[in-house]
Formats: structure tokens, C-alpha cells, sequence
């Protein structure tokens, strides 16, 4: 594809300093950016970059200034990044049909404007609505639902009863619906309790590859992964589980049973959560934290156990120092004894 930096301009609603006339034909990033290429500054960082780069345009915030150079001025240039990357790298899942190699059982309803490749197995009462697109080995239990232009990828696995939204994202590997881990007597009798209820993907999430979300235990109950929410790779959601619109859980997050996330939650990567706590709107978590208790909307923390984000950064720079904290502590054991002893023989000789 190539577009003038006019006409990118114009879709991406920004401002040209330099010449309008020049011809785009590659995104690519500030150092390996060249002539027909156009990159983009998000931080300080790729700001120092801006004198030294070929590229032949660049995307910027306001205010930017780079004399000799083509810019395009947008309110947020990574996020117009990435609509450029989509305009200009499409992704085909290929025609619209369903492959004669695909499983379908009887009573399920699959429309026919979907992409269905070979492999894709759809058991009865299960629903796919227009514009979804199924990969090889991708499996739809009983009465599970797939909205308007959902994209399961190769071998992802909706459970029976589980409904999926639309413009929902599922990566290689993902599980939806498998039961909950719930036994009585756990070290004993390790009694199964049955899982019947479901799991509730909302619109617009995407989850990552070899993710794997519970379904409730009650029958009418789910577990619930609201609007807009994006998940990575090898995230473990339990039963019950809700997490708010627009939330980000990063990789190797665990989530407990019952534990409730509000809206606009961030966490970070290889934390872990008790079953049953409730987190607040607009709460960051650091990653490796282990989150044992509730935390109240607005919070910054981190930690083990999670701790008021400045207070996390004191006591592990504090950590740093344990060594030498370690030597002193012992130096002054060895002179409070030495101190004990010579007052004893004063008390002594008095």
C-alpha cells in the first residue's frame, strides 16, 4: 500500500509540519526506518531519536518540533500506530464458507457469512453468528454461543454453555468453560463438586494463547470477563471470577475463586490472588505481587504482601542493603555484648 502523508493525515485526524506530498510505503521502527518509511515517538526515549532517523515522516505528540524533518502531529501516536499497522498490514483469515472437513452437529445454527476452516468441531445447539472466523481445531461445546465477528485461532476450546461476544479476540490454545477446582475434603477425600454454571465473555475482550478461564460452580451463575478487557498469554481465571470493562491482566496472573476486579484494573505479570477479595476501579498491580486482602479503588501497589506503591519501592530498595544491614546488625551485637560485659564487671568490683 502506499499513501501520501496527506492522506494519512486526513484518517488519522492530525497535523502535517513538512511536506504533505510524500509517499509512505512501510511502518517500521525509529533506528531501522528509512526513505517511504514512517515511524512513530511515543517517549523521551525515541524523542532523542528524532534528529538521527531516515525515516520520511514521523508520528508525534503536539508541540513536537523537528526542523528538516515530516511530521504528523496526533493526540496519542502510538495508538495511531497501531491503526496505521492495521491499515496498511490487513490480516485475511480467508474467504467467507464453511469447509466441508468441518464437524458440524445437527441443531447447531452457523451462519453462513462466517469463515469456518477444516477441523472445527460444533456440537448441537451451539450458535456462530456472522462474521466469526473458527481456525483449525477449534471446538464448540452444547449451546455455546460465538458473536458478530469473533476470531477463535487454531485449537481453542469453548465449554458447553459458554457465550462469547463479539469482536472477541481468542488466541491458540485458550480454554473457556472447563470446570472450576473445587473438591471437598482437598487432601482426603478430594470429593469433586460439580461445576454448572458458565463463563460470559463480553464484546471486544482478547485473550491470550493457552489462557484458561472456569466456568462458575451454580447452575445460572459465570464467570464473567467484561467489556473491552484484554488478557495475555498463560493467565489462570478461576470460578466465579469478575473482572471489569477495560481491565489488563498480564502473563502468568492467577485468579481466584470469587475474587472480583473493577473497571480499569492493570496487572502486573506473575501475580497471584486469593479466592474471594474484592479489587477497586482504577487499581495497578506490580507484578510478582500477591494480593491476600481487598484493595480500594484508586491504589498503586505492590508486593508480598501488596504494600502503598511508594512504601513497595522503599522496602525493596531495603532489600538491596540486607547484606551490609546484616554486617552492621552483627557489629553491633558483638559491641552491645562486649558493653554488657565490662558494665557487669563494674557492677561487680562495686
Amino acid at each position: 500500500m502506499k499513501l501520501t502523508l496527506k492522506e494519512i493525515a486526513k484518517i488519522l485526524g492530525g497535523t502535517i509540519i513538512g511536506r504533505e506530498d510524500i509517499v509512505i510505503e512501510n511502518i517500521r521502527p525509529i533506528d531501522d526506518a528509512s526513505e517511504g518509511d514512517i515511524t512513530f515517538i511515543a517517549n523521551n526515549k525515541s524523542l532523542k531519536k528524532l534528529k538521527t532517523t531516515k525515516a520520511s515522516a514521523i508520528l508525534a505528540a503536539p508541540q513536537t518540533q523537528a526542523e528538516g524533518k515530516n511530521l504528523v502531529l496526533v493526540s496519542d501516536p502510538y495508538a495511531d500506530f497501531g491503526k496505521l499497522l492495521a491499515l496498511f498490514y490487513p490480516l485475511e483469515h480467508g474467504k467467507k464458507g464453511i469447509s466441508a472437513d468441518a464437524y458440524i452437529e445437527e441443531g447447531a445454527s452457523v451462519s453462513t457469512e462466517t469463515v469456518i476452516f477444516p477441523r472445527t468441531y460444533i456440537s448441537t445447539g451451539a450458535k456462530v453468528e456472522k462474521g466469526a472466523v473458527l481456525y483449525p481445531g477449534v471446538f464448540i461445546g452444547r449451546n455455546a454461543s460465538v458473536g458478530e465477528n469473533s476470531i477463535l485461532y487454531a485449537n481453542v476450546t469453548i465449554y458447553h454453555g459458554c457465550v462469547i461476544g463479539k469482536r472477541v479476540i481468542i488466541h491458540s490454545g485458550a480454554v473457556v468453560g472447563s470446570d472450576g477446582f473445587g473438591f471437598a475434603a482437598p487432601g482426603r477425600g478430594n470429593n469433586k463438586i460439580p461445576q454448572v454454571g458458565f463463563v460470559q465473555i463480553d464484546d471486544d475482550v482478547e485473550i491470550g494463547a493457552n489462557t484458561t478461564i472456569d466456568r462458575a460452580t451454580i447452575a445460572q451463575k459465570k464467570t464473567w470477563i467484561q467489556r473491552n478487557v484484554k488478557i495475555d498469554n498463560l493467565v489462570q481465571i478461576a470460578h466465579n471470577v469478575v473482572i471489569g470493562e477495560n481491565s489488563v491482566i498480564i502473563s502468568q496472573v492467577g485468579i481466584s475463586g470469587s475474587t472480583r476486579l473493577g473497571k480499569s484494573v492493570i496487572v502486573g505479570g506473575q501475580t497471584g490472588f486469593v479466592g474471594h477479595i474484592n479489587i477497586g476501579d482504577n487499581v495497578i498491580i506490580a507484578a510478582g505481587s500477591a494480593v491476600n486482602k481487598d484493595i480500594a479503588s484508586g491504589q498503586i501497589v505492590g508486593g508480598r504482601p501488596p504494600l502503598p506503591h511508594k512504601q513497595f519501592l522503599r522496602v525493596e530498595a531495603c532489600k538491596l542493603k540486607l547484606p551490609e544491614i546484616k554486617k552492621t546488625v552483627e557489629e553491633l551485637k558483638k559491641k552491645v555484648a562486649t558493653l554488657e560485659q565490662q558494665t557487669k564487671k563494674k557492677t561487680s568490683k562495686g
